[in-house]
């Protein structure tokens, strides 16, 4: 892999710079707000957003996960961590009072500085995160499929100026459901570990990749080993969404979190409710909205979709 140096800071932009970047950032604010416009028109509610909390995110065990370090801190005498990501507010919130739910997360993840020059990753990011009490993983494909191709076919007509300015207009394609769906064993059987690259190198439109071992929330079938969850891969860049339907029964969450060497303490609402019968079956996913975006814009990394690059093993003072 090609290092691909990072984005500069705002007041290291040259002018032909400034202006690439005004068109980005016109670019993100109609992505923003296409996007939500759909969620709140298929009648989700749009809940605000946590960024300190006792519970979050694991993020093991899942062999993409690369954190080096998280970040806590004890304020009113208990410790609280950032958010990595809020599946766990998204669970209980969608159990209880939000059957249909999404929010704007910002998510801190303090990646390994070698990630830094992937293009992929940065140490900040903001998901659209989203959950659905009583829904099936075909019913997430459908709403996903439905919110990118409205949005492509919708960017491509009211931004054509925008995307034409940073040479992105002819070459993003229009995109069509339904997309394909993969099962990660058959990809490693073909491409071995590469299989992530390989794919989006040679599809033409996105595509599904399912049964993914990760954490103790995504739902396993224990009779066949297989992962009822899912990424979504888009042509020459990669994954830009993640999620998958959920575990809600008690016996299963305990027994995964023991396998895992997940902390329960971190997690007792969640075995609580369960235990309760209160967790229902959810679906869900989180959109990577600064890799949508790089995915729309074809920038060389996703930090130049940012105001502030947040790119990893690099502080700026702003």
């Amino acid at each position: 892999m090609t290092p691909i140096n990072p984005p500069k800071s705002l007041d290291q932009l040259t002018a032909q710079e400034i202006e690439r970047k005004a068109n980005i950032g016109k670019i993100v604010t109609y992505t923003l707000g296409n996007l939500t416009s759909t969620y709140v028109n298929e009648g989700f509610q749009w809940l605000l957003p946590v960024v300190l909390s006792q519970s979050t995110d694991p993020l093991w065990p899942d062999p993409n996960a690369s954190i080096e370090t998280r970040i806590e801190v004890d304020i009113y005498g208990k410790p609280v961590r950032t958010m990595s990501s809020m599946i766990v507010h998204k669970l209980i919130a969608a159990s209880t009072v939000y059957p249909k739910l999404f929010i704007l997360s910002p998510n801190v993840r303090i990646e390994k500085s070698e990630r830094g020059k992937t293009g992929k990753h940065i140490y900040e990011f903001t998901q659209l995160d989203f959950e659905i009490q009583n829904a099936t993983s075909k019913d997430v494909f459908l709403l996903v499929e439905t919110a990118l191709c409205t949005l492509i076919k919708a960017l491509k007509k009211d931004m054509k100026e925008a995307l034409s300015a940073i040479g992105r207009f002819d070459a993003l394609p229009t995109l069509e459901g339904p997309f394909k769906i993969f099962d990660r064993e058959d990809l490693e059987a073909k491409y071995g570990e590469t299989w992530e690259a390989d794919v989006a190198s040679e599809i033409t439109q996105p595509a599904w990749i399912t049964n993914l071992p990760r954490e103790f929330y995504d739902f396993e079938d224990f009779s066949t080993g297989k992962w009822d969850n899912y990424d979504l891969i888009m042509p020459q860049f990669g994954e830009v969404l993640s999620g998958s339907k959920r575990e809600y029964d008690y016996a299963k969450v305990i027994k995964k979190m023991e396998q895992h060497g997940v902390r329960k303490e971190n997690y007792s609402l969640i075995i609580q409710m369960a235990k309760e019968g209160r967790l229902k079956p959810t679906a869900g996913a989180g959109i990577g909205i600064e890799r949508i975006v790089g995915y729309i814009t074809g920038v060389r990394h996703i930090a130049e979709c940012q105001p502030f690059p947040r790119v990893p093993g690099i502080v700026h003072e702003l």
